[in-house]
């Protein structure tokens, strides 16, 4: 098979490692391996980039399972063209299954070009979808506490009619504004 990038990289990442399995395409048709195992950390990753670069490796691969990946992919974007594949397309065939094999395996489709990329957003987005995530989060543990007090009131035989939601207006001021009343 025809080899398309001659210095790949394959990237096994786990919560505490990442494997990395650089391929590099030699003129007699020899293909030269190194493998390193390097931590999950800020340092390791960027000596895990430090070292790609040195060696000249233009791209780099690796799986998208669970959120391992993010923290690898923030440090190494913008240095390296980087693949983020759908772990279904880089499935091997079952048998003897190592972080070794996996970066190796990941490593060889990436430079034979049978690696599909994922969409991955770029920074501005992301940052963005965090941003409305964390929110979303915050009004939803807000609502749970309003209707956590409505129970406890209710059970201390204190009944809270249509009126008395009112109340939290002055409690929670941003939702009157929200729901377009003024402060009470």
């Amino acid at each position: 098979m025809q080899t398309l990038v001659e210095r790949g990289c394959g990237l096994a990442v786990h919560q505490a490692t990442v494997v990395a399995c650089l391929l590099i395409a030699l003129r007699n048709g020899q293909v030269q391996k190194q493998i390193r195992t390097l931590g999950t950390s800020a340092r390791e990753l960027l000596r895990l980039r430090e070292w790609l670069l040195s060696e000249g490796c233009t791209q780099v691969a690796m799986e998208s399972t669970g959120v391992y990946w993010k923290p690898v992919n923030a440090l190494l974007e913008g240095a390296l063209e980087i693949v983020v594949a759908n772990a279904q397309h880089v499935r091997k065939v079952p048998g003897r299954k190592t972080d070794v094999k996996d970066a190796e395996w990941i490593a060889d489709l990436l430079c034979h070009g049978l690696l599909r990329p994922s969409f991955v957003a770029p920074p501005p987005i992301r940052e963005l979808r965090d941003l409305t995530r964390y929110r979303r989060k915050l009004v939803e543990s807000q609502a749970a506490e309003r209707h956590r007090l409505l129970k406890l009131l209710e059970t201390a035989q204190h009944q809270v009619g249509k009126r008395g939601h009112g109340r939290f207006r002055r409690i929670w001021p941003a939702d009157a504004a929200r729901a377009g009343r003024g402060s009470s």
